[in-house]
């Protein structure tokens, strides 16, 4: 008897073992299949077999990397002021500030731009992080020949680069000036109930983009990808703009086809190391706060609007009110596209800019 209950305890103990192990199996193919369901598909890379061609002048990095640039100005060898420019969401290196000749020769400014990785002719970098986005514009200075030190420009989301150089390269930076830098909601310094109440001001889809950005980011291709789920009106040029420069901008440019253009040319190694990477760099965990950065050995420039579509202003005066060496210039009456206000970003005024930035 003994015998026959230890044979039936080890037999019912071994079909328990069995339909476990089936389950387990089960369990591990579903989760296989799903993370196939969520993966991106893997980028085009410029001058790779079946990838985009390479048409613009490109730097290796130290990681083997390569980062397309455009330069502009006087050339470098005779420049008293260097300038890296970080562009902002969904552009390019054609997308730098563009001082006239006049201007250029009158201060002696250089401008060189890149391509932010992942974005147009730059490789990507699936490890993209910000320090990684400011340590790219210090090696893209340095493949260069730029010095030791230089200007650094931002704008809108780009300007997390700009960041990044205050945190991780002050020594390196001369100066910077960041054009309607994007917020993140999570920055610890913010007060929780401000930051709540702008980010419920956003659109529902922009609410959601932004939560798997930060939550879940491993699957914010997938949740972009589906039609039935509220996704960005940013990647899908539909935000709300209550600015009426910026909103005539927008139409115009879609319009003429300039903003399709624009995108094939971002994207065209893939949305996700592009938009996509942009958006869970940004708005995922920081390594550090913004608002606590001690003074940099150089100045440092925000430039705002009060009528941004895109950027709270309310949390901007709140980053430059926590930060009492930031130089605030709040723009009455001005929305996000900084580039194209009279007087500043134009060809013909960004001297402005340039001036306020260089001659401190």
């Amino acid at each position: 008897m003994a015998e026959r209950l230890l044979w039936a305890s080890t037999m019912s103990g071994g079909e328990k073992t069995r339909g476990m192990g089936a389950m387990g199996t089960l369990v591990g193919q579903l989760g296989e299949l799903l993370s196939r369901a969520v993966m991106p598909p893997p980028p085009r890379v410029c001058g790779a077999p079946g990838g985009p061609p390479v048409t613009a002048p490109r730097v290796r990095l130290s990681d083997g990397r390569h980062l397309a640039y455009e330069e502009s100005g006087v050339p470098k060898e005779a420049a008293r002021y260097k300038i890296v420019f970080s562009h902002g969401f969904t552009g390019s290196r054609l997308d730098s500030l563009r001082a006239s000749p006049e201007v250029a020769e009158e201060l002696g400014v250089y401008m060189v731009a890149f391509d932010r990785a992942g974005y147009g002719e730059s490789d990507p970098n699936p490890n993209r992080t910000v320090k990684s986005a400011a340590l790219d514009m210090a090696e893209l200075a340095d493949a260069l020949g730029l010095g030791d030190k230089f200007y650094v420009v931002g704008v809108s989301l780009g300007s997390h680069a700009v960041w990044g150089a205050l945190r991780y390269i002050p020594e390196r930076i001369a100066g910077a000036a960041m054009m309607a830098p994007v917020v993140n909601y999570w920055w610890p310094g913010f007060p929780a109930e401000d930051a709540a109440a702008a980010y419920g001001r956003q659109s529902y889809g922009d609410q959601w983009a932004l939560r798997v950005s930060h939550h879940a980011p491993a699957i914010l291709h997938w949740w972009m990808d589906q039609s039935w789920l509220p996704t960005s009106t940013v990647v899908d040029n539909t935000t709300f703009l209550p600015n009426k420069r910026d909103a005539d901008i927008r139409r115009t440019l879609t319009a003429d086809g300039t903003l399709q253009k624009k995108k094939e040319m971002a994207t065209q190694q893939g949305i996700n190391e592009s938009y996509y990477r942009d958006m869970t760099v940004m708005f995922g965990k920081w390594e550090f706060d913004p608002m606590a950065l001690p003074e940099p050995p150089c100045p440092v420039h925000i430039w705002q609007g009060d009528e941004d579509g895109l950027v709270p202003v309310a949390l901007q005066r709140h980053v430059a009110g926590k930060l009492g060496w930031v130089s605030y210039h709040e723009l009455p009456g001005t929305g996000h596209f900084l580039s194209a206000v009279p007087g500043l970003g134009d060809t013909r005024g960004v001297g402005r800019l340039l001036k306020g930035l260089l001659l401190h």
